[in-house]
């Protein structure tokens, strides 16, 4: 059964990039380098007092937004015990705990706020490179930018990135949630300030109200999901926070020590992002790979038909519809495909079922909580029997190395949910 009527007949399903090839670090992926990552991380340590200023929970690291790298040797030993060897070490990258966002959304949601804040200081002679940034966290500067407005589309967890941060520096914000959004999340927002506009569709109706309406007030910003480079280069900084963790940790990359990381993908702008960073520092020596809904793989579905965002997984007769609320997008980015196309190493799809007992699996072996969305990259490690891990492990000559490779999942979200709905 190929892999589209596999995806139609909601089957779990692992489907390796027949277009992959091997990098070098530092080479351009798609015409863009690594130039673009550390301009976009030069903007975060420019606003470092501005965050710790604004944020006080993030004053004790002076403004970073990062999050722990975590061995998870106990979740490791549980999989092995069901009979699931997993060779090499396993970390959580734990993005849930993410400051101001509690998602993998922080970094790319937050970033394009602050270039456009940026940008409009800048331009209006109120703000120059070399000031300190504290001064942007005062009611001047906020009533300034009170006359913009930042709208988003969003499930959840973008329009929290964004929201919060557009809202604490003045803006008036205004964010479109699908039908999937968590109640909760649209509370918190409104608490920051923001305007919730609800519907009864999914994401893709969200977003297109949304671009439709900033373009009828010149000043408006629509942050785009599908299409902003912004929010995918502010992304890709985690590869650099990252390498920073593991050279504190110890932990080699290279040909003989391979990197394989599973991100969940909603749209795929984050984690095509991550996967991006990563590529540029270490080119052949990572492995990434994308955890999808069986009801929403619009990523696996998009790269797999060749068709990218001009199919989405309606016209194959699922309904989008997962519990997997972060990740329930219909259509791919066509941006994030096209970065993709040739450095993706494969997509993966899980049950909604299985996502519970991940999650569950993880409180119980870690103590770590994750939403269930968050959760889908664990389901590899059930799929590394099939015929087409095997290939791909053969193909890329890892199979000696694998006892001395480096697993991540990321555990992109949960860290805002309340107790009482954990």
């Amino acid at each position: 059964m190929d892999t589209i009527n596999r995806l139609k007949n909601i089957k779990e399903t692992l489907w390796i990039n027949p277009n992959y090839h091997e990098t070098k670090p530092l080479e351009k992926i798609n015409g863009f380098g690594y130039v673009y990552t550390k301009a976009a991380q030069n903007r975060f340590m420019r606003f470092l007092p501005y965050i710790a200023s604004a944020f006080p929970e993030t004053a004790e690291k002076k403004g970073v937004i990062e999050s722990q790298l975590i061995e998870i040797d106990n979740m490791k030993q549980l999989f092995n015990e069901n009979g699931t060897y997993i060779k090499g070490n396993l970390f959580l990258k734990d993005d849930a705990r993410l400051p101001i966002a509690g998602s993998v959304k922080a970094r790319g949601g937050i970033h394009e706020v602050l270039k456009i804040a940026e940008s409009i200081l800048q331009h209006e002679k109120m703000l120059q490179p070399t000031d300190n940034y504290s001064i942007i966290n005062s009611d001047e500067f906020r009533e300034f930018l009170g006359r913009y407005t930042i709208q988003v589309g969003s499930t959840g967890n973008l329009g929290i990135s964004i929201g919060r941060t557009a809202a604490r520096m003045g803006f008036k914000v205004i964010v479109h949630m699908s039908s999937d959004a968590r109640q909760w999340k649209k509370d918190l927002l409104r608490s920051e300030g923001a305007t919730v506009k609800e519907y009864d569709g999914d994401y893709s109706e969200a977003v297109k109200n949304g671009r439709m309406e900033s373009e009828a007030d010149p000043n408006s910003f629509f942050i785009d999901d599908e299409n902003s480079q912004d929010l995918f280069f502010g992304y890709s900084t985690a590869a650099l926070r990252l390498k920073v963790q593991f050279n504190k940790a110890g932990i080699i990359v290279d040909d003989e020590h391979p990197m394989f990381v599973y991100i969940p993908c909603g749209v795929g702008g984050a984690p095509g992002g991550i996967t991006f960073g990563l590529k540029t520092l270490y080119g052949k020596n990572v492995h990434c790979f994308f955890a999808e809904p069986t009801e929403a793989p619009c990523f696996t579905l998009g790269m797999a038909s060749g068709k990218y965002n001009e199919i989405c997984v309606q016209d194959i007769g699922l309904s989008g519809k997962t519990a997997a609320d972060g990740l329930a997008v219909g259509r791919a980015s066509a941006f994030a495909c096209n970065m993709m196309k040739e450095v993706l190493s494969g997509t993966f799809t899980v049950e909604d079922k299985q996502l519970a007992v991940y999650q569950n699996n993880l409180m119980e072996s870690e103590g770590i909580y994750l939403e269930p969305s968050a959760c889908a990259g664990f389901h590899i490690f059930n799929m590394q029997n099939s015929d087409e891990w095997k290939t791909y492990i053969n193909a890329h000559e890892l199979g000696d190395k694998l006892e001395n490779s480096t697993h991540i999942v990321w555990g992109t979200g949960g860290g805002l949910v309340p107790e009482n709905l954990r």
